[in-house]
Formats: C-alpha cells, sequence, structure tokens
C-alpha cells in the first residue's frame, strides 16, 4: 500500500526529460522566421483592443492617465515576457508554459496549466470570434443579428440571444487555412498585422494634427456633474486619482495578453533559441508604443468624459469632423480582428498536439497530415469547438475564465525561472574537508586535471560519486540544521550552486509564492479598512511585507547558475518575482463565479488525466536534474550528426 503511494506520487512528480537532439527533431515543419514570429505575437495582441480599449479605460477608470496605465500594464507584461523568453531559449518545443512546468515542476501541475490554456484560447477564439462578427453587422447597421433574433431566438441563460452563424462561419474558415499550412497562415497574418500597424500609425499621426493640451487639463467645472448612475472624476491628468490610474493599468494588463503564442511556435520555427526570445521582446515593444500613441492622441483629441462608445477611436475622429478618418479606422479594425483571431486560434491545436505526444490527453490528437505537417485532428476538433461556442454562447460570461490560465501560466513560467536559476546537480563542499575519501575510485584523475578546468558544466564525475571542479568536492551529504540556517542568508560566501544552496532556494522560491498570495489575499480582505489607516489592519500587513523583503533577500544571497542560453531575464530574483506579484494579485481579484467555473473546468480535465493520461503516460520517468541547454552544443549536433549528450536531464 505505501509503495503503491509513493509510486502515485512520483508520477505525479515525474518530469518530461528532453536531450539535445529534441532541438531539431519534431514532426511540424520548420518554416517560421523571426518576422513571422513577431508578427504573430503582434497580431493576438494588438485586436479590438486597440480600437476600443483605450477609450472605455480612459471614460470610466484613468481619464488622460491612460497612457500610464498602459505604460505600468507594459512593464507588468515585459516581466512575465522576459521569462518566456529564457524559457524559450531553454526549451524550444511546441506547448509554451505547459512544456516549461513539466520539465521543471512535474506532470500534475503541467497538466492543470495545459488544460487551463486549452480553455483560455477556446474562449480566447470564440470571443474574438464574437466580436469579429458583431463589428461587421454593425457597419450594415445589425440586420443580420436583427433578422437571426426574429427567425431563430434562443431564450436560454446564459446561452446567446441568436445562433450567430458567421462567427462560426469566420471560425471553421480560418480552422481550414491553419489545416493546409502555418505557413499559409502566417502569411495571411502578416498581410493583416501590416495593415492594422499602418492604420494605427495614421490614426496617431492625423490625430496629432488635431490634439489639444487641455483635454489634459479641464478643470471640475467643465466636465458634467456627476449623478447616481456615472462619476466623471473630477478633471485633470489623474481625474480619478491615482487608484483609479493602477485600476486602469489592471484592464490594460489584458490587452497585452496573447504574445505567449510565440513560444507554443518551438517546433516550426528557424533557430528557435535565438528566434523566440527576440520575438517576444519585439513583439511587447511595438504593441506598447501602438498603445500608448493612440491612447495619447485620442486623449487629447476629445475629452475623455465622452469616449465610453462601443467604437471610441473611430467616434473621436467622427467628432472632430474627420469622418473619412473614421471608415479608414474600421478597415484597420477588421484587419486587427483578423490577425487576433488568428492569433487566438493558432496556439490552441498546438497545445493539444503537446499534451497529446506526451500522452496526458487522447494521443490521437497528435496525428500530423503527411502532407501539411500540421496537427490536423487537433485543428480540426479545436477549431469546431471554438466556432461553436461562439455561434451560441454569451462569452461575456466567461471571459475571466481566460485570466485564470493566463495568469496561472504566467505565474508558473516566472517560478520555474527561478527555481533552474538556483539549481545544481550536486553539492559540492570544499577539498581541505571531504567528508568521504576519493580512494573509492581505482580511475579517478589528478587534481590538477579537474583544476585545470573552470567550467562547472565540464566537471567530471567519479567511480565514487564525487565530481570535483575548482578545488570543491560535490557529494551528497546531508546537512546540519547550522549549516541549513548558514545556507539561508549564504554566510559561506558561495559562488556555484549546491545541492543545500539549491534546496534552500527551493524553499525560498515556495515561500515567496505563499507569503505573496497571503499578503494579497490580506489586501483583497481589509481593502475598505486601509483607507481609513486602522492601526489592527496596518500592522499585520507591515509584518507581511518585511517577511516578504526577508525571503527576498535571502534568495538574492544564495548561488545562482549561469548557462550558455541566448537569452537570460536580467536581475534575477526581482523580475521574475515581480512577475509572481502582479499576477498573483490579479487572480485574487477574480470573482467567485469565475472559480467555480475553474472548478467544474478542472474537475473535467481531472477525470481524463487520473482515468487515462496517467496510466498511457510511460514515456517519461523520475528524471535527473533538468540543465541549462548549451545553444552552441545544440547547433554543433544538429549540423554534425554526432551522437548528443543530454542537455536537458
Amino acid at each position: 500500500m505505501t509503495m503503491n503511494i509513493r509510486n502515485f506520487v512520483k508520477a505525479l512528480l515525474r518530469k518530461k526529460q528532453l536531450s539535445s537532439s529534441d532541438c531539431k527533431e519534431t514532426s511540424l515543419h520548420r518554416c517560421l522566421s523571426v518576422f513571422d514570429l513577431t508578427a504573430l505575437g503582434i497580431g493576438s495582441t494588438l485586436g479590438l483592443g486597440i480600437y476600443v480599449l483605450a477609450g472605455q479605460v480612459a471614460s470610466t477608470k484613468a481619464g488622460p492617465s491612460v497612457v500610464l496605465s498602459f505604460s505600468v500594464a507594459a512593464v507588468a507584461s515585459l516581466f512575465a515576457g522576459l521569462c518566456y523568453a529564457e524559457f524559450g531559449a531553454r526549451v524550444p518545443k511546441a506547448g509554451s508554459a505547459y512544456v516549461y512546468s513539466y520539465v521543471t515542476v512535474g506532470e500534475l501541475m503541467a497538466f492543470v496549466i495545459g488544460w487551463n490554456l486549452i480553455l483560455e484560447y477556446v474562449i480566447g477564439t470564440a470571443s474574438v470570434a464574437r466580436g469579429y462578427s458583431g463589428y461587421i453587422d454593425s457597419l450594415i447597421n445589425n440586420s443580420v443579428q436583427n433578422k437571426l433574433k426574429e427567425l431563430l431566438p434562443l431564450h436560454l441563460h446564459g446561452i446567446s440571444e441568436y445562433p450567430d452563424f458567421l462567427s462560426l462561419g469566420v471560425t471553421l474558415l480560418l480552422t481550414l487555412m491553419l489545416v493546409i499550412g502555418v505557413k499559409e497562415s502566417s502569411r495571411f497574418n502578416n498581410i493583416f498585422v501590416v495593415l492594422n500597424l499602418c492604420i494605427v500609425l495614421f490614426a496617431v499621426i492625423a490625430g496629432s494634427f488635431k490634439a489639444d493640451i487641455h483635454n489634459w487639463q479641464l478643470s471640475k467645472s467643465e466636465i458634467p456633474s456627476t449623478n447616481k448612475s456615472y462619476n466623471y472624476g473630477d478633471g485633470g491628468f489623474f481625474p480619478y486619482g491615482f487608484s483609479g490610474m493602477m485600476r486602469g493599468a489592471a484592464t490594460c494588463f489584458y490587452a497585452f495578453v496573447g504574445f505567449d503564442i510565440i513560444a507554443t511556435t518551438g517546433e516550426e520555427v528557424y533557430n528557435p533559441q535565438k528566434a523566440i526570445p527576440f520575438s517576444i521582446i519585439l513583439s511587447l515593444l511595438v504593441t506598447f508604443l501602438s498603445y500608448f500613441g493612440v491612447s495619447s492622441v485620442q486623449t487629447l483629441m476629445w475629452p475623455y468624459w465622452d469616449q465610453n462608445r462601443a467604437a471610441p477611436l473611430p467616434y473621436v475622429f467622427e467628432m472632430v469632423e474627420w469622418h473619412i478618418a473614421k471608415w479608414i479606422i474600421s478597415v484597420g479594425a477588421l484587419a486587427g480582428l483578423s490577425a487576433s483571431l488568428l492569433g487566438a486560434m493558432f496556439p490552441l491545436p498546438r497545445i493539444l498536439y503537446a499534451m497529446a505526444t506526451d500522452g496526458l490527453i487522447f494521443q490521437q490528437l497528435a496525428t500530423v497530415h503527411d502532407r501539411f505537417k500540421t496537427p490536423v485532428i487537433a485543428t480540426v476538433i479545436s477549431g469546431s469547438f471554438a466556432g461553436l461556442m461562439a455561434m451560441l454562447f454569451d462569452v461575456n460570461e466567461l471571459a475571466d475564465m481566460m485570466s485564470i490560465g493566463t495568469l496561472l501560466a504566467y505565474t508558473l513560467v516566472a517560478v520555474s525561472v527561478l527555481l533552474l536559476r538556483y539549481k545544481a546537480s550536486e553539492e559540492y563542499i570544499e577539498l581541505k574537508s571531504p567528508t568521504r575519501s576519493l580512494e573509492k575510485s581505482d580511475t579517478a584523475p589528478s587534481f590538477e586535471t579537474y583544476l585545470s578546468d573552470s567550467s562547472l558544466d565540464h566537471a567530471t564525475t567519479l567511480n565514487s560519486g564525487f565530481v570535483v571542479d575548482n578545488g570543491m568536492l560535490l557529494s551528497t551529504e546531508d546537512y546540519t540544521g547550522r549549516q541549513i540556517l548558514q545556507q539561508i542568508f549564504n554566510f559561506n560566501n558561495l559562488s556555484k550552486p549546491t545541492y543545500l544552496s539549491s534546496q534552500v532556494s527551493t524553499y525560498l522560491v515556495a515561500g515567496i509564492v505563499l507569503v505573496v498570495l497571503a499578503f494579497h489575499c490580506f489586501l483583497v480582505g481589509v481593502e475598505d479598512q486601509l483607507s481609513s489607516l486602522e492601526i489592527q489592519v496596518i500592522i499585520p500587513g507591515i509584518i507581511l511585507a518585511l517577511l516578504l523583503l526577508i525571503i527576498l533577500v535571502a534568495l538574492w544571497l544564495q548561488p545562482s547558475s549561469i548557462g550558455n542560453l541566448s537569452f537570460q531575464v536580467p536581475f534575477v530574483p526581482f523580475i521574475p518575482f515581480l512577475s509572481i506579484f502582479i499576477n498573483l494579485y490579479l487572480i485574487t481579484k477574480l470573482s467567485k463565479a469565475t472559480w467555480i467555473r475553474f472548478a467544474v473546468w478542472m474537475c473535467i480535465g481531472f477525470i481524463i488525466y487520473f482515468g487515462y493520461g496517467i496510466r498511457r503516460n510511460s514515456n517519461y520517468h523520475q528524471p535527473k536534474d533538468f540543465q541549462a541547454t548549451d545553444d552552441s552544443k545544440c547547433d554543433d549536433e544538429t549540423k554534425s550528426g554526432n551522437e548528443e549528450s543530454p542537455l536537458i536531464n
């Protein structure tokens, strides 16, 4: 009985093992360039939000300070983007955060992340498809909507008022395009992304001629009187205060969601270890500049309080009597929606493909078409499911479900970066006080042989189980409580990770996650009391903040490993910590209804996993430690065809 429980737990924690051969071996078609990847990232993030979100956030939450809201959201997204970029360099495989968590945290958490990414992309596709059809219908005075409501009304709670056949048709058309080939789909996306960016540039340049700085300096008397239904703020650059700007930033954060599509293309891009990090950073930069530019001219052209419209950007140009610009921007909105819809659909079959290849879900979904080299079954099923969701459901009620999958993935990627940075394969101690004798090895080389190589990566393992490098003896001895306490603040000033420092770092990372979660739950529970600065609220908050600071400093003092990667997150552990802090804060702000839907979705997933996946997946076993991918070694082996040595164990 005990053995069965132990094996069950090991199965939940088993990790995916990759070798250097996985850098080049794939059933998919490698055909995407850096430009293609960047266009995918821009297309998936720069959709209808550029034409709608800026005006709505300005009018209801932030006022002209919406430009700062987008800036704060961009920085928060950049933290997550940098973590994704490092993992794109480490693990150039299809599957995004699902694969990243599989090689670092274990199978159960990987399934949870993958299962939620599926939900995120399905709802994202359905939402964009619904918005796409609605925008087209609005150009013809909603005639399609009105006719379908008359002929086929649906009177069910949570269901659409009418079956939206247009959104179904658009989704199925793009599904067919994705089946035919990733390169063809990428060309389609590139065209609409370039057109969208041209329209955005036109809006910024044209709008600057109508800009009036006075709209950022409106006085209280120039704003309509506040009524019971709506508050227009106090005017000025911060009409809703600093807190309003931050509330706007939380909303604007989701405008940058979508760049992780780049991380799902690891098996379809040339030189993924360099292309993926570069494309993620570049796409986030272009997206931020677009949002910043449009929100600036939009609030300078017209008062913020009059922009709470279904399509505020075209409305602003109409109000300054540039009617031709309104129609040009409408064309840009259709182009942006086309690219956004493809961006929402593109990663979904690749997540299914990655999970099915590993055996966690039905393996038939990993079938690749012989001619098109695309995951055909996964693409058809996911596209059809998303199309039916768009046709029948009121996806607005499910929109928050997207947030859970995205934020959990962002959080786990940041945690994984920390775990890998402070990871060590073996413990090492000073040679002057070894715990065992090297005489156990009959073939052990001399110390001079080891000392001649300054890289830990090239250390040699002896028959005795020790590794010697730089005058240090590596072993797996147990440590005393005193040694553990000393290591918490690295009093021995170790410069390279040891088994002990790795274990201490793991517990510190876990402590950071738990304390941050407790801190945010505390803040959510006492939001009303914080405004009055009550002492019984301030003291617990200060205690939690100090505890968090101590743990973070202790982690910063731990020795970290530096691998030969094409990209690494700078300022570790602070940037991954900020990503974790922001993501968990947004998670705690989700509604109870969202958590209930999340629980139902996870119950369905666990039935599949424990009934099928955990039994079917025999490809992986309890692995050795994960090591950074060596780009140069991977490239050399790819060119030479020599026998590969494991890079990710």
